[in-house]
């Protein structure tokens, strides 16, 4: 029982690694909410409060200030506890963000036992700051600043991570278009080497179809994720079905991921609330994940 809980975990870490090439800080690839999560965790172009974590130029469609929640149980005992708040202030719109995500539980062993000789947890942090203006007509730039932590067993180390993101809206009625280059920067030493950010380059585009008729919004997503270190690429495609702003399914496919690649998710909103969850399973028999996010709008 040791040896295969010592070999789950083990798998578990090196999936949760993937997809970066000889990257680190795997953590900044997950998702934002429960709701991007759901439609294949790429975001959307608009003024929903976690699309900011995909391409900070949406920060300028914010319609009113709000405050995000989400709580993400991934997989063996990895788990990240994740704020979001939308404001305005100085005529510019701002985002600020904070995770704090968790390995739990790390064995040390310098013999065979039934017990280990002691136990320690992978720490993960980032704080964000999002901004952004208009550039030409319907063009929108947005900016993100990060600070980064790290931390295992005795050592850790910090840096900076940069996001930079172009929004052009309505290229036709309803459609976005966007681009962003994500995670650039560096961190110091993690004992005697320096974690490498998993940059990556994001193009999608969202179209917003309503048939007032039936009190129904389509908003479908498509993108293109492109890792800068590496040649992992990766096609994005979900969508939202919201009926009368109320009630929400969503739906999402990854492709190119051999741990995951299907995903989906449901989402309540209630005089300006909004409790959304997502559904992710995993291949190799290591589990699912599951998101659930509470956001309240001012």
């Amino acid at each position: 029982m040791i040896k295969k809980n010592i070999i789950l975990l083990l798998v578990s870490y090196s999936l949760f690694a993937q997809t970066a090439g000889n990257t680190g800080l795997s953590f900044l690839k997950n998702g934002a909410s429960a709701k991007t999560i759901a439609v294949s965790d790429i975001g959307f172009l608009n003024g929903d409060i976690s699309s900011v974590f995909y391409n900070p130029a949406t920060v300028n469609f914010q319609e009113s200030a709000s405050v995000m929640f989400t709580h993400q149980a991934w997989i063996q005992d990895l788990n990240s506890e994740i704020v979001n708040a939308n404001f305005s202030m100085f005529g510019l719109p701002f985002s600020v963000g904070a995770n704090t995500t968790k390995i739990s539980d790390f064995e040390i062993r310098t013999k065979p036992s039934e017990l280990p000789d002691a136990t320690f947890d992978v720490n993960y942090f980032y704080g964000s700051l999002s901004t952004g203006f208009n550039l030409y007509e319907q063009l929108y730039f947005g900016l993100s600043i990060k600070y980064l932590y790290e931390s295992l067993l005795a050592d850790d180390a910090t840096g900076f991570g940069y996001d930079f993101g172009l929004v052009y809206k309505n290229i036709v009625e309803n459609l976005n278009l966007g681009a962003s280059i994500r995670n650039l920067g560096s961190m110091s030493e993690l004992r005697n080497e320096k974690t490498k950010l998993p940059s990556d380059l994001i193009i999608n585009a969202t179209y917003d179809f309503y048939y007032e008729n039936a009190s129904l919004n389509i908003l479908p997503v498509l993108g293109f994720q492109s890792y800068l270190d590496s040649e992992i690429t990766h096609m994005h495609i979900g969508s939202e079905f919201l009926y009368d702003n109320q009630f929400a399914l969503r739906i999402g496919y990854i492709s190119g991921n051999e741990s995951r690649n299907i995903s989906a998710g449901a989402g309540v909103f209630w005089k300006g609330f909004n409790i959304d969850y997502a559904y992710t399973p995993f291949s190799y028999g290591i589990g699912n994940a599951n998101t659930i996010s509470l956001q309240y709008n001012f």
